[in-house]
């Protein structure tokens, strides 16, 4: 019997064998898409993602980031503060925005959300040590492109280890029966 008679067949469950009836079952009409809800550290990655667009954009709307005139492309020279407090320029923006839309694409697969997640946090760990480091040497130097402050390294620290608490804890053998799940490299 193949798959199409089995699906056909009270709901590919009677008569299919044994490996045939997770495939029948997990895969909704369209073929590819598995049907239920998302694991949840694809959910948690998408939602990280998001707040990543979100701040993305927000930093470029006036009024919600104070002194926008000062706004400038990159460096410490930039005085914009999304919400008074972060301090950002177009570059800190453009970054969040593109962590965003890779966090999206990422999401997609479990194990591209536990990349994204477990990864992204490991950088934004780097990323607040590289900002004590930038205080503790010359907050005004030339090496602070992507303008950083106390509220963005306290900031930094905390979705370091949300991010990689997320990928680590959320993942261990979620959606995959027990399996590794097919490496974001490969289809």
């Amino acid at each position: 019997m193949e798959d199409r008679d089995v699906a056909a067949t009270d709901g590919g469950i009677r008569g299919a064998s044994r490996s045939t009836k997770g495939a029948a079952v997990a895969r909704d009409a369209r073929g590819g898409r598995r049907s239920g809800p998302r694991p949840r550290v694809q959910v948690a990655a998408l939602a990280v993602a998001g707040a990543f667009l979100l701040i993305g954009v927000l930093g470029f709307i006036p009024g919600i980031t104070t002194d926008y005139g000062e706004l400038a492309f990159a460096g410490h020279h930039s005085e914009a503060r999304l919400l008074g407090l972060f301090q950002v320029s177009i570059l800190h923006n453009a970054v969040h925005l593109l962590f965003g839309l890779a966090g999206l694409v990422l999401a997609r697969t479990i194990a591209g959300a536990r990349l994204f997640l477990a990864g992204g946090g490991a950088i934004y760990l780097a990323l607040w040590l590289y900002g004590l480091a930038i205080e503790a040497v010359d907050a005004e130097g030339g090496a602070n492109i992507l303008p950083v402050n106390s509220a963005d390294n306290w900031l930094h620290l905390a979705l370091g280890f949300g991010m990689l608490a997320l990928g680590l804890l959320l993942s261990n053998q979620v959606g995959t029966g027990g399996r590794l799940d097919t490496p974001a490299d490969r289809p």
